[in-house]
């Protein structure tokens, strides 16, 4: 079996599903998703494909004979970008270890899940093992979401690599936008211009204290505490003018325990009490959208 398995788990790395929203023009997970549909049919387990059908997620069950429990086993098909890497797609072993863009995040785990499925059909389980393999993990969990309307179990393991170690929390994330508009003139003529850029400063130096007040306010036993940072930002249109526009991208991780909602009040927290000296910055209602991953706040 270990060979088989060292086998599947090159298969996997060798197909590249590189996430798209986070590398422009990216395969994707299109290509991974139909090979461990094929794998776990000719395996002899039910499957299916869930959502968007350019990036579809997989639902696959080693349907058990009756009146046992069920167990959900989850694994994600997407993987980041292979920046600086030498043949991120070409798998190699090296003293016991099997390397490539993958390899430990986490298509092994991937391969391990299917085996294990596969196994327990030939075994003849009350209860049905359902292997997940979804798409979008590395951002929004876009897969996540299509499986859970499809699928659900008695209990689940997400086999997300954590050195052998039982992980029983973690952190969520809530991404967010933030934007600032000022008025475009050109170098020369200051007094027809306002400056997007700098009226993103006094936002992130709120955002820096409020990673303070995280850091040491309210720490989970397990994960510590919450904290937020400004990940991307972006603005103006070229050397000679005053930026008409500055984009700010960031992150706040959360601890269980803490919601959407309260990120979403923090945020407008910021985005009011700076609206105050710069109306051009406001954070209309209409622009929040919430889901079970994630959030975005546009402050324009």
């Amino acid at each position: 079996m270990p060979d088989t398995l060292t086998e599947l788990v090159a298969q996997l790395v060798a197909i590249d599903s590189v996430n798209p929203e986070l590398i422009a023009g990216a395969r994707g997970e299109a290509e991974l998703a139909s090979f461990v549909a094929e794998w776990c049919r000719n395996a002899g387990l039910e499957t299916e494909f869930v959502g968007p059908i350019d990036r579809p997620s997989v639902i696959a069950i080693a349907r058990g004979w009756g009146g046992g429990r069920s167990l959900l086993l989850n694994a994600h098909l997407d993987t980041v970008g292979v920046a600086g890497m030498d043949s991120p797609l070409e798998p190699r072993v090296e003293n016991g270890r099997l390397y490539g863009r993958g390899a430990y995040d986490m298509k092994g785990a991937l391969a391990a899940i299917m085996s294990a499925a596969a196994r327990a059909k030939e075994s003849g389980l009350r209860g049905d093992v359902v292997v997940t393999a979804v798409a979008d993990e590395e951002l929004a969990s876009i897969g996540t979401v299509a499986v859970l309307e499809r699928a659900r179990a008695d209990a689940a393991i997400v086999v997300e690599p954590t050195e052998l170690k039982l992980a029983v929390a973690h952190k969520g994330f809530v991404g967010f936008l933030i934007e600032t508009e000022g008025v475009a003139a050109h170098g020369s003529r200051p007094h027809l211009g306002v400056d997007a850029i700098a009226k993103m400063g006094p936002i992130l130096v709120a955002l820096k204290q409020l990673d303070e007040r995280l850091q040491a306010g309210t720490r989970h036993p397990l994960v510590g505490p919450g904290s937020a940072h400004a990940s991307l930002i972006e603005g103006g249109q070229e050397f000679s003018s005053y930026p008409a526009r500055c984009l700010l991208t960031g992150e706040r991780r959360t601890i269980p325990g803490e919601t959407v909602a309260q990120v979403e009040r923090e945020l407008r927290e910021i985005a009011a009490e700076f609206a105050a000296v710069a109306s051009t910055a406001r954070a209309p209602p209409s622009a929040c959208r919430a889901s079970p991953t994630g959030s975005r706040l546009e402050s324009m």
